[in-house]
């Protein structure tokens, strides 16, 4: 570490020096000089303050001022000592920080933001309530509180809770038409060098601790078995890398049948090329389906096995050979005479080995509960009979709660007489089905093998929203009006795509990463001389993780103030 002078020369022909804190670093095999901290010009520069910084750090080091008589003989007292007053983490946010920028997420802002000024820099605190969730999700006071006080965000001392939600109202504002979502994810797309040609989509829902529904939080088909609770509907579409391209928020009640036409509409204009939408069997019908093939697109959806489609029926009645693909997957590719429809519809059907023994292990399991229950039934029938002459009530009432048994009820058929027997027939017809799904697609090109890949990628999106309710901590919602639950979405939306990026990058989990460089902090010191802000030194794999996420070092000393 040290002292160096660059200059600068005027219109007028003057000479203007600036003096700079700096350190080599070798990169690429190349020494490079990398400027700590700017202390002014030359000709303004407090030296009775570097003299005192100079005798304090000799006296931290135990020197004295005869060891190093370049301190100008300035005595030193007790006092000059330095002391540590402050200490927070930064790594995290730091790296955090470093990605945003790179994806274009200030800038963004900033330009949808225009020219309008505000007390607080409005970027800078919509930065720490996404590195919040990411690092330590809080509700948003504590998390003004959090950035104030128990993290080093770079350009941001302290914020408070009106800021942050004014903050929410203006990101919602920007994102009216998914400005932003779209500008940051071409920036993720040009960084990663994503080809988007499958895109997974998929709803979850979220409840809110209140029982009054309003407007926008409604009661609809919980995900959350929590049906007692108001809602909102989540749709998140993902790259087969897991990296988030959009989200949507809509009302509790909203049906997953009628939302993909909108889905498809609101990326049409992202000039995505040619995409292959994969839905699951939620979103597969006719009109559905119909919809995403518009403009050129295809499809790859989930199809439903039980539901007494003819299609369906005959696709698993036609014999064929499957086609090993993995140890656990093999795919049988079947073709229905489709002379009405205007594009052919390819089924496969795929095939699990493992999942196939599972599922008649469960079901022998549940066969076996079933035949307990019946004898149980019908012996307590017995007794009770020989002693009052008649049936009793009490076991009506078991009959009837085996019959409608969330999980045992399916494997049982009522006689007419109102007596449970064991439905074998129902056996008979899930056995054909064990470790068996059903797909179809609208592509003739992707070979049968790359659907059912394809599809298995949708766990991508089912581990998006898994991340965004436990990492992220997506819910308890601190909100009750529809625009701040939205960009409450749209922050956990920017998390997840910053952690998605580091951990593509680094190979690590998101875990992994928080923990290494949680361990990275700036220590406040400070003395007669004056204060100074330091970061600890990186450790090897710290260094390597700023390093896959092509984001710098933190500076040895990021504030240098002379008394």
């Amino acid at each position: 570490m040290y002292l160096r002078t660059t200059q600068r020369k005027n219109a007028d022909g003057s000479i203007v020096r600036y003096v700079q804190l700096a350190h080599n670093r070798r990169v690429d095999g190349v020494t490079q000089a990398e400027v700590l901290v700017n202390l002014g010009r030359e000709d303004r520069l407090d030296r009775e303050g570097l003299r005192r910084l100079v005798v304090s750090i000799n006296r931290y080091l135990g020197d004295t001022d005869d060891d190093h008589p370049a301190a100008g003989g300035v005595s030193v007292e007790v006092g000059d000592a330095l002391a540590v007053v402050g200490s927070r983490p930064m790594g995290t946010a730091w790296l955090l920080d470093g990605l945003w920028s790179q994806l274009g997420v200030d800038t963004a802002l900033r330009r949808v933001l225009g020219k309008r000024k505000f007390t607080t820099d409005v970027e800078r605190v919509l930065f720490a309530l996404v590195a919040n969730r990411a690092i330590d999700p809080l509700s948003k006071l504590a998390a003004a509180e959090w950035a104030s006080n128990d993290v080093d965000i770079s350009g941001l001392d302290a914020m408070d809770e009106d800021q942050a939600y004014r903050a929410m109202d203006l990101l919602v504002e920007a994102d009216t038409d998914a400005e932003i979502q779209e500008a940051v994810f071409f920036a993720v797309a040009d960084l990663l060098n994503l080809e988007v040609d499958l895109l997974f989509f998929d709803t979850t829902s979220t409840y809110f601790e209140t029982e009054d529904p309003d407007e926008f939080r409604k009661y609809g088909k919980s995900k959350d078995s929590r049906p007692d609770l108001p809602q909102i509907v989540i749709g998140l579409a993902v790259t087969r890398e897991g990296i988030p391209v959009r989200c949507w928020v809509w009302p509790g009640n909203t049906n997953d049948n009628s939302i993909l036409p909108e889905v498809k509409d609101g990326l049409r204009g992202w000039r995505l090329g040619r995409v292959v939408t994969v839905v699951d069997r939620g979103f597969s019908s006719d009109a559905n389906l119909d919809y995403l093939r518009r403009a050129g697109g295809h499809w790859i959806a989930g199809e439903k096995m039980r539901d007494g489609s003819a299609d369906a029926h005959a696709v698993l009645a036609r014999p064929g050979r499957y086609r090993s693909v993995r140890d656990n997957l093999r795919v049988k590719e079947v073709r229905l005479d489709t002379s009405n429809d205007d594009v052919a519809k390819r089924w496969i059907i795929c095939h699990n080995p493992y999942e196939a023994e599972r599922d008649a292990s469960k079901r022998a399991a549940a066969i076996e509960r079933v035949t307990e229950e019946l004898a149980r039934i019908d012996t307590a029938r017995t007794r009770d009979a020989k002693k009052a002459g008649g049936d009793d009530d009490r076991h009506q009432k078991a009959e009837c709660a085996l019959r409608d048994h969330p999980t045992l009820g399916r494997w049982v058929r009522q006689l007419k007489s109102g007596r449970l027997r064991i439905d074998t027939a129902k056996i008979r017809s899930e056995e054909r089905l064990d470790g068996k799904y059903l797909l179809s697609t609208s592509d003739p090109d992707l070979s049968a093998e790359d659907v059912a890949l394809g599809y298995k990628n949708l766990l991508e999106a089912e581990r998006g929203f898994r991340d965004m309710k436990s990492t992220l901590d997506l819910r308890p919602v601190y909100h009750r009006i529809e625009p701040r639950i939205r960009a409450h979405v749209l922050l956990c939306w920017l998390a997840l795509l910053l952690i998605r990026v580091a951990e593509r990058r680094t190979g690590l989990t998101w875990r992994r990463i928080a923990i290494e460089l949680g361990r990275i902090h700036t220590v406040t010191l400070t003395g007669t001389a004056g204060t100074v802000a330091q970061t600890t030194p990186l450790t090897t794999v710290q260094q390597s993780i700023v390093d896959a996420c092509g984001v710098a070092a933190p500076p040895r000393v990021t504030h240098l103030h002379p008394s």
